[in-house]
Protein backbone atom coordinates (compact mmCIF):
# COMPACT_ATOMS: atom_id res chain seq x y z
CA UNK A 1 0.00 0.00 0.00
CA UNK A 2 1.00 3.15 -0.60
CA UNK A 3 0.00 6.80 -0.98
CA UNK A 4 1.35 10.45 -0.89
CA UNK A 5 1.25 13.14 1.84
CA UNK A 6 2.33 17.03 0.34
CA UNK A 7 3.19 18.48 3.06
CA UNK A 8 4.79 22.55 2.41
CA UNK A 9 6.36 21.56 -0.92
CA UNK A 10 7.57 18.26 0.15
CA UNK A 11 6.15 15.01 -1.16
CA UNK A 12 6.16 11.93 1.77
CA UNK A 13 5.33 8.44 -0.21
CA UNK A 14 4.16 6.27 2.67
CA UNK A 15 4.25 2.31 1.43
CA UNK A 16 2.77 -0.16 3.77
CA UNK A 17 5.03 1.47 6.92
CA UNK A 18 8.07 3.16 5.26
CA UNK A 19 8.14 6.39 4.48
CA UNK A 20 10.22 8.19 2.06
CA UNK A 21 11.27 11.48 0.33
CA UNK A 22 13.45 13.68 -1.28
CA UNK A 23 15.24 14.14 2.15
CA UNK A 24 15.37 10.74 2.88
CA UNK A 25 16.63 8.29 0.68
CA UNK A 26 16.24 4.95 0.83
CA UNK A 27 14.58 3.78 4.13
CA UNK A 28 15.56 0.41 3.96
CA UNK A 29 19.19 1.02 3.67
CA UNK A 30 21.81 -1.34 3.87
CA UNK A 31 23.45 -2.37 7.35
CA UNK A 32 25.87 -4.44 7.26
CA UNK A 33 28.31 -3.10 9.51
CA UNK A 34 24.67 -3.49 12.33
CA UNK A 35 24.19 -7.33 11.31
CA UNK A 36 25.96 -10.49 10.99
CA UNK A 37 24.87 -13.02 8.67
CA UNK A 38 24.55 -16.24 9.55
CA UNK A 39 24.87 -19.47 6.73
CA UNK A 40 22.10 -20.09 5.74
CA UNK A 41 20.62 -24.26 5.41
CA UNK A 42 20.80 -25.32 1.88
CA UNK A 43 17.49 -27.49 1.89
CA UNK A 44 14.00 -27.78 4.02
CA UNK A 45 14.43 -30.50 6.75
CA UNK A 46 12.59 -30.49 9.88
CA UNK A 47 15.83 -31.65 11.75
CA UNK A 48 18.47 -29.47 10.13
CA UNK A 49 16.96 -26.29 8.89
CA UNK A 50 19.00 -22.94 10.24
CA UNK A 51 17.55 -20.02 11.58
CA UNK A 52 16.47 -17.52 8.36
CA UNK A 53 19.59 -15.70 8.05
CA UNK A 54 20.02 -11.94 9.13
CA UNK A 55 19.92 -9.73 6.19
CA UNK A 56 21.39 -6.70 5.87
CA UNK A 57 20.33 -5.17 2.95
CA UNK A 58 16.59 -7.08 3.55
CA UNK A 59 16.16 -6.33 7.33
CA UNK A 60 12.57 -7.59 7.78
CA UNK A 61 13.74 -11.30 6.43
CA UNK A 62 12.67 -13.80 8.83
CA UNK A 63 10.77 -17.89 8.97
CA UNK A 64 7.50 -17.72 9.53
CA UNK A 65 8.14 -20.96 11.75
CA UNK A 66 10.14 -18.46 14.17
CA UNK A 67 14.02 -19.51 15.46
CA UNK A 68 15.23 -22.53 17.41
CA UNK A 69 13.24 -25.54 17.03
CA UNK A 70 10.16 -23.53 15.59
CA UNK A 71 7.10 -22.06 17.23
CA UNK A 72 5.56 -24.76 19.63
CA UNK A 73 1.66 -25.60 17.35
CA UNK A 74 -1.59 -27.99 18.69
CA UNK A 75 -0.91 -31.23 16.85
CA UNK A 76 2.94 -31.23 16.42
CA UNK A 77 6.21 -30.48 18.04
CA UNK A 78 7.23 -27.49 16.36
CA UNK A 79 5.98 -25.77 12.87
CA UNK A 80 8.59 -26.54 9.88
CA UNK A 81 11.23 -24.33 9.06
CA UNK A 82 12.51 -23.69 5.75
CA UNK A 83 9.11 -23.68 4.87
CA UNK A 84 7.24 -20.52 4.04
CA UNK A 85 9.61 -16.79 4.70
CA UNK A 86 7.95 -13.06 5.25
CA UNK A 87 10.27 -9.98 4.24
CA UNK A 88 10.00 -6.28 3.55
CA UNK A 89 10.67 -5.51 0.18
CA UNK A 90 12.99 -8.36 -1.75
CA UNK A 91 15.75 -5.72 -2.76
CA UNK A 92 18.96 -7.50 -1.53
CA UNK A 93 22.36 -6.38 -1.86
CA UNK A 94 25.17 -8.76 -3.39
CA UNK A 95 26.26 -10.51 -0.85
CA UNK A 96 22.44 -11.37 0.93
CA UNK A 97 20.89 -12.23 -2.79
CA UNK A 98 23.84 -14.80 -2.46
CA UNK A 99 22.89 -15.62 0.86
CA UNK A 100 19.00 -15.99 -0.51
CA UNK A 101 20.45 -18.26 -3.39
CA UNK A 102 21.28 -20.53 -0.61
CA UNK A 103 17.65 -20.97 0.53
CA UNK A 104 16.48 -22.83 -2.69
CA UNK A 105 13.05 -20.54 -2.43
CA UNK A 106 10.81 -21.63 -5.02
CA UNK A 107 8.76 -18.47 -5.29
CA UNK A 108 8.72 -15.28 -4.30
CA UNK A 109 5.29 -13.59 -3.76
CA UNK A 110 5.78 -9.80 -3.96
CA UNK A 111 1.85 -8.12 -2.19
CA UNK A 112 2.88 -4.20 -2.93
CA UNK A 113 1.11 -2.29 -5.45
CA UNK A 114 2.53 -1.46 -8.99
CA UNK A 115 3.30 2.07 -7.68
CA UNK A 116 5.66 0.38 -4.81
CA UNK A 117 6.92 -2.04 -7.49
CA UNK A 118 8.10 0.90 -9.54
CA UNK A 119 9.96 2.86 -6.60
CA UNK A 120 12.22 -0.38 -6.09
CA UNK A 121 11.64 -3.95 -8.16
CA UNK A 122 12.62 -6.98 -6.21
CA UNK A 123 15.52 -8.82 -7.12
CA UNK A 124 14.33 -12.78 -7.12
CA UNK A 125 16.83 -15.22 -6.19
CA UNK A 126 18.45 -18.03 -8.59
CA UNK A 127 15.31 -20.68 -9.31
CA UNK A 128 12.42 -18.17 -8.15
CA UNK A 129 9.65 -17.70 -9.77
CA UNK A 130 7.82 -14.16 -9.48
CA UNK A 131 4.51 -13.60 -7.97
CA UNK A 132 2.93 -10.40 -7.53
CA UNK A 133 -0.37 -10.01 -5.71
CA UNK A 134 -1.32 -6.59 -5.38
CA UNK A 135 -2.99 -5.91 -2.26
CA UNK A 136 -4.67 -2.21 -0.90
CA UNK A 137 -6.22 -1.47 1.64
CA UNK A 138 -9.00 1.40 2.22
CA UNK A 139 -8.83 5.01 0.12
CA UNK A 140 -5.75 5.89 0.77
CA UNK A 141 -5.69 8.80 -0.73
CA UNK A 142 -7.84 10.41 1.84
CA UNK A 143 -7.36 10.07 5.91
CA UNK A 144 -3.46 10.79 5.76
CA UNK A 145 -3.49 14.71 5.15
CA UNK A 146 -6.09 15.24 7.53
CA UNK A 147 -3.38 12.96 10.99
CA UNK A 148 -2.99 15.50 13.21
CA UNK A 149 -1.82 13.34 16.12
CA UNK A 150 -0.84 10.07 16.08
CA UNK A 151 -3.77 8.79 17.49
CA UNK A 152 -4.92 9.64 14.03
CA UNK A 153 -1.83 7.19 12.35
CA UNK A 154 -2.68 4.44 15.05
CA UNK A 155 -6.35 4.24 13.84
CA UNK A 156 -5.47 4.35 10.11
CA UNK A 157 -3.85 1.94 10.90
CA UNK A 158 -5.79 -0.28 13.07
CA UNK A 159 -9.00 0.15 10.03
CA UNK A 160 -6.65 -1.39 7.80
CA UNK A 161 -6.19 -4.37 9.54
CA UNK A 162 -9.93 -4.32 9.83
CA UNK A 163 -9.91 -3.90 5.95
CA UNK A 164 -8.19 -7.57 5.56
CA UNK A 165 -11.56 -9.19 6.53
CA UNK A 166 -14.27 -6.22 5.96
CA UNK A 167 -13.29 -5.69 2.12
CA UNK A 168 -13.69 -8.44 -0.54
CA UNK A 169 -10.90 -7.71 -2.51
CA UNK A 170 -8.59 -7.94 -0.01
CA UNK A 171 -9.83 -10.79 1.06
CA UNK A 172 -9.79 -12.51 -2.38
CA UNK A 173 -5.81 -11.39 -2.79
CA UNK A 174 -5.27 -13.01 0.54
CA UNK A 175 -7.45 -16.49 -0.95
CA UNK A 176 -4.92 -16.43 -4.22
CA UNK A 177 -1.78 -15.88 -1.82
CA UNK A 178 -2.68 -18.91 0.33
CA UNK A 179 -3.94 -21.30 -2.31
CA UNK A 180 -0.66 -20.66 -4.07
CA UNK A 181 1.39 -20.91 -1.26
CA UNK A 182 -0.58 -24.31 -0.82
CA UNK A 183 0.10 -25.65 -4.17
CA UNK A 184 3.75 -23.98 -4.77
CA UNK A 185 6.59 -26.67 -4.76
CA UNK A 186 9.57 -25.59 -2.19
CA UNK A 187 10.10 -23.15 -0.06
CA UNK A 188 8.48 -19.75 -0.20
CA UNK A 189 8.81 -16.09 0.41
CA UNK A 190 5.64 -13.65 0.74
CA UNK A 191 6.50 -9.97 1.56
CA UNK A 192 5.31 -6.10 1.41
CA UNK A 193 7.08 -3.14 1.37
CA UNK A 194 8.11 -3.14 4.91
CA UNK A 195 7.21 -6.57 5.85
CA UNK A 196 4.60 -5.85 8.52
CA UNK A 197 1.27 -5.18 7.87
CA UNK A 198 -0.08 -6.98 4.67
CA UNK A 199 2.55 -9.85 5.47
CA UNK A 200 1.85 -9.39 9.01
CA UNK A 201 -1.78 -10.78 8.24
CA UNK A 202 -1.41 -13.06 5.90
CA UNK A 203 1.63 -14.56 8.65
CA UNK A 204 -1.50 -14.40 11.25
CA UNK A 205 -3.54 -16.86 9.09
CA UNK A 206 -0.50 -19.29 8.59
CA UNK A 207 0.26 -19.28 12.52
CA UNK A 208 -3.44 -19.44 13.17
CA UNK A 209 -4.07 -22.41 10.84
CA UNK A 210 -0.98 -24.58 12.50
CA UNK A 211 -2.87 -23.83 15.74
CA UNK A 212 0.43 -21.78 17.08
CA UNK A 213 -0.88 -20.31 20.51
CA UNK A 214 -2.33 -16.75 20.65
CA UNK A 215 0.34 -15.27 22.56
CA UNK A 216 3.31 -16.22 20.54
CA UNK A 217 1.56 -15.30 17.18
CA UNK A 218 1.09 -11.64 18.71
CA UNK A 219 4.55 -11.63 19.62
CA UNK A 220 5.45 -12.97 16.42
CA UNK A 221 3.59 -9.57 14.62
CA UNK A 222 5.45 -7.19 17.10
CA UNK A 223 9.07 -8.78 15.80
CA UNK A 224 8.69 -6.42 13.10
CA UNK A 225 9.31 -3.70 15.60
CA UNK A 226 12.66 -5.39 16.56
CA UNK A 227 13.80 -5.93 12.72
CA UNK A 228 12.98 -2.42 11.57
CA UNK A 229 14.18 -0.94 14.62
CA UNK A 230 17.66 0.84 12.93
CA UNK A 231 15.77 1.61 9.10
CA UNK A 232 12.95 3.61 11.27
CA UNK A 233 15.29 5.45 13.48
CA UNK A 234 16.80 6.64 11.04
CA UNK A 235 13.53 7.53 9.09
CA UNK A 236 12.30 9.67 11.90
CA UNK A 237 15.54 11.42 12.56
CA UNK A 238 15.41 12.59 9.05
CA UNK A 239 11.53 13.68 9.07
CA UNK A 240 12.34 15.61 12.56
CA UNK A 241 15.51 17.36 10.28
CA UNK A 242 13.23 18.24 7.62
CA UNK A 243 9.55 18.47 9.37
CA UNK A 244 10.05 18.96 13.04
CA UNK A 245 9.77 17.07 15.68
CA UNK A 246 5.66 17.10 16.10
CA UNK A 247 5.52 15.69 12.40
CA UNK A 248 7.57 13.04 13.38
CA UNK A 249 5.61 12.08 16.20
CA UNK A 250 2.78 11.79 14.43
CA UNK A 251 4.45 9.54 11.41
CA UNK A 252 5.95 7.22 13.87
CA UNK A 253 2.92 4.91 14.19
CA UNK A 254 3.17 4.03 10.27
CA UNK A 255 6.34 2.85 10.35
CA UNK A 256 6.03 0.12 13.06
CA UNK A 257 3.49 -2.60 14.07
CA UNK A 258 1.60 -1.81 18.17
CA UNK A 259 -0.75 -5.08 19.16
CA UNK A 260 -3.80 -2.77 18.61
CA UNK A 261 -3.31 -3.25 14.62
CA UNK A 262 -3.26 -6.84 14.96
CA UNK A 263 -5.99 -7.04 17.70
CA UNK A 264 -8.11 -4.46 15.67
CA UNK A 265 -8.03 -7.53 12.53
CA UNK A 266 -8.66 -10.07 14.61
CA UNK A 267 -11.83 -8.66 16.11
CA UNK A 268 -12.95 -7.93 12.76
CA UNK A 269 -12.92 -11.24 12.15
CA UNK A 270 -14.67 -12.74 15.04
CA UNK A 271 -17.51 -10.49 14.69
CA UNK A 272 -17.92 -11.36 11.07
CA UNK A 273 -16.71 -14.84 10.88
CA UNK A 274 -16.46 -16.16 14.58
CA UNK A 275 -13.34 -17.92 14.00
CA UNK A 276 -10.33 -18.32 11.85
CA UNK A 277 -11.51 -21.32 9.95
CA UNK A 278 -14.59 -19.50 9.29
CA UNK A 279 -12.77 -16.84 7.74
CA UNK A 280 -10.84 -18.98 5.77
CA UNK A 281 -13.72 -21.09 4.30
CA UNK A 282 -16.40 -18.65 4.10
CA UNK A 283 -14.47 -15.42 4.05
CA UNK A 284 -11.55 -16.52 1.46
CA UNK A 285 -13.43 -19.26 0.04
CA UNK A 286 -10.70 -21.72 0.91
CA UNK A 287 -11.83 -25.50 1.05
CA UNK A 288 -10.85 -27.88 3.30
CA UNK A 289 -8.12 -29.12 1.14
CA UNK A 290 -6.05 -26.31 0.47
CA UNK A 291 -6.34 -25.67 4.33
CA UNK A 292 -4.98 -29.01 4.84
CA UNK A 293 -2.13 -28.70 2.65
CA UNK A 294 -0.81 -25.56 4.26
CA UNK A 295 -1.16 -26.80 7.61
CA UNK A 296 0.37 -30.12 6.69
CA UNK A 297 3.57 -27.59 5.42
CA UNK A 298 3.60 -26.13 8.70
CA UNK A 299 3.13 -29.13 11.03
CA UNK A 300 4.13 -32.74 9.54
Amino acid sequence: MSFSVRRSGIVFMISAGLLASPFLGSVAADHSALLAVPAASAKPNKEQVADAPRLASVVNFRDVAGTGQGYPAQGSHHLNKGVFYRSNALTPNDADLATLNALHLSTVFDLRSSDEIAQKGDRVPAGAKYENISIFSGNLSTGVPSFTSPDDARKFMRDINKSFVSDAGERGKFADLLTQLADQQGPAVFHCTAGKDRTGWASYLLLSLARVDDATIMSDYLLSNDYLAVSNAATLAQIKAAKGEAAAAVYAPLLGVDRTYLQAGIDQLVADYGSVDKYLKDGLGLNGHTIEQLRHKLTQ
